[in-house]
């Protein structure tokens, strides 16, 4: 009869091990997933950053040229 208890109880530890086991690996599928999650974000993070920058130096270009063609319609007398 103990011998019946006991390999009961055997039994049901390895189920739980290999339940654990289990949760251990999908545990680690999941932080392996999370972290490829936050290293696309940061690269869509440096990516905005730089089509910030890009603009910015954009409408710079486009400032200095309005400047540029008001001086000229200026000199030349064509502002209305």
């Amino acid at each position: 009869m103990n011998e019946n208890i006991e390999n009961l109880v055997l039994e049901n530890l390895k189920k739980i091990q290999a339940e654990q086991n289990a949760s251990r690996e999908r545990d680690s599928e999941i932080l392996n997933r999370l972290s490829n999650i936050e290293s696309a974000l940061a690269r869509i993070t440096r990516d905005e950053a730089i089509n910030y920058g890009e603009i910015v130096q954009d409408r710079h270009a486009v400032d200095k040229l309005k400047e540029r063609i008001e001086r000229i319609e200026r000199r030349l007398e064509l502002t209305n």
